[in-house]
């Protein structure tokens, strides 16, 4: 399928939404969708996504879907696949899977394990707010070190501030030897929708992890969220990226990145933070790409 901004349909399949304004979750939600077409049966899992979508008695999402319980939407996602099959329903279903990090990362990781162990024919996504936004900004696996919330505040004390590494779904999922993989971004939205489109062609279990900024947890104007999510990028700290026939490889290799400051002082969460705080944390971004260019 070949996708650009000419070839886009007009078709809008979620709008209407109830969610926080600048939310980029939306934005992955609505720009999968258009590619995926109307032929989809999505499930998602309790999050923002889907408590801001699907408010009885309205539903901003406009294909099949069902709410699962929270660790459970991968598992799900696996009956809808093989119900799919057992209908005889065509190739151009697709059972699309879409979930924050804390329902993936953490509380769903068990049944995505599983999914991908068995290479059941479904795409998952899993957009990235990098906490537990629908509960109130609470820490999950994919938290950056040194970022604040509420259960991780500022101090010597926070088990946010000791935790230096957070989760890497790509490389879990690389573990699992599944068919394809991916990192993306929302500021990148042509980058992700040519991911989108790929794994649609592909059989067995896709997934991909992207980031989406979060203007209410994050603390930034909602009018900033696209160039929040282009700096995290540009300095390192979100990197995009593929793995295809058993190879890795990065989709954009910058020849330099900007100071982590630029990233850090546009957002509330890392308000605390210092110039040796800065330091520290590119040494630790520096590491992790010579670390991802010897893959």
């Amino acid at each position: 399928m070949k996708i650009d901004y000419k070839t886009l349909p007009d078709e809008e399949l979620l709008y209407g939404t109830k969610a926080c304004q600048g939310c980029a979750a939306m934005i992955a939600g609505r720009l999968a969708l258009k590619v995926l077409g109307p032929k989809t049966c999505l499930g998602t899992p309790a999050c923002c996504f889907a408590a801001t979508t699907t408010v009885y008695p309205h539903s901003a999402i406009f294909v099949n879907n069902i709410i699962s319980a929270f660790p459970a939407l991968a598992a799900t996602a696996s009956g809808m696949a093989v119900g799919a099959e057992a209908l005889g329903w065509d190739e151009d279903v697709t059972i699309l899977a879409f979930a924050g990090d804390g329902g993936t990362i953490d509380i769903g990781l068990q049944a995505l394990s599983g999914a991908a162990e068995r290479n059941d024919n479904i795409l998952y996504i899993c957009y990235d707010n990098e906490a537990y936004m629908n509960t109130g900004n609470q820490r999950s696996g994919s938290t950056p070190h040194m970022a604040g919330t509420t259960t991780t505040p500022p101090g010597s004390r926070s088990k946010g501030e000791q935790t230096k590494i957070r989760k890497n779904l790509l490389e879990i999922m690389i573990a699992h030897r599944v068919p394809y993989a991916a990192t993306a971004s929302t500021s990148y939205p042509l980058d992700y929708m040519k991911k989108v489109a790929k794994a649609k062609e592909i059989q067995g279990c896709k997934v991909i992890h992207i980031q989406a900024p979060c203007p209410t947890g994050w603390g930034y104007d909602t009018d900033q969220t696209v160039a929040v999510g282009r700096l995290a990028v540009e300095c390192g700290l979100w990197y995009l990226a593929e793995y295809e026939d058993g190879s890795f490889r990065l989709n954009l290799n910058p020849k330099s990145f900007k100071p982590v400051a630029a990233y850090f002082k546009t957002q509330n969460r890392f308000r605390n933070l210092t110039d040796d705080d800065f330091r520290v944390i590119e040494d630790e971004r520096d590491a992790e790409w010579t670390r991802l260019l010897a893959l």
